[in-house]
């Protein structure tokens, strides 16, 4: 019996969590939820709401979405996403959901936080795209010129940041980054983990992933 994976399709935790089990090629029940209307199964698992969770089959629960990363390409890693600086990696995540998180956010949703302008949470985040940037013009991905988990980590943030306001984004001087963008949002495995799927709470009908 596979594990069961509860995910939203928009949410980039469980995107990053899809994109290192499609990768790993290791088979979980997938369960396509609506975040207005959690299941009281995903809930008992997990009283925080939000996904990924992930419950194995020995009835371990895993709810934080890098450490979902980390089971499936402990469970097989192809592409040695695993194989850089683990900890220089982990950096690279811990920076993005803190302090960049934090300002993608704002600069989203800057209606609900009116102290300061769309532009100025922009310019705040801006400070961790320069910063990739940077890195990037140094090496073909974040760790060097070998993907890694840092990369698929990030990928989903930076996608919702760039979205915000897509014309901005391609005008940026970010060039770099753009393409490192492009490149993965045109990649089959990128489509592969965006495909749609019924909501499990309408339909009761698990579905196999990947």
């Amino acid at each position: 019996m596979p594990a069961t994976f509860y995910s939203f399709r928009r949410c980039p935790y469980a995107m990053r969590a899809r994109l290192a089990i499609a990768i790993s090629q290791t088979p979980v029940l997938l369960r396509e939820i609506l975040l207005k209307n959690k299941p009281e199964e995903m809930l008992a698992l997990s009283p925080k709401g939000t996904v990924p969770v992930l419950k194995l089959e020995n009835g371990e629960v895993i709810e934080e979405s890098v450490e979902i990363m980390l089971w499936a390409l402990e469970q097989a890693d192809p592409q040695a996403w695993l194989s850089p600086n683990h900890n220089k990696m982990l950096q690279w995540v811990e920076e993005n959901d803190g302090q960049f998180k934090t300002a993608l956010d704002k600069y989203k949703y800057a209606v609900r936080f009116p102290e300061q302008s769309p532009e100025d949470y922009r310019q705040q985040g801006e400070l961790f795209l320069l910063k990739m940037e940077r890195q990037l013009s140094q090496s073909r991905y974040l760790m060097g010129e070998q993907l890694s988990l840092a990369d698929m980590a990030l990928l989903p943030f930076i996608r919702q940041f760039a979205s915000v306001d897509l014309q901005w984004f391609e005008q940026a001087p970010y060039p770099q980054l753009q393409a490192w963008l492009k490149q993965f949002i045109d990649s089959a495995l990128f489509r592969s983990i965006m495909q749609k799927y019924p909501t499990w709470l309408d339909s009761q009908q698990e579905v196999s992933f990947p």
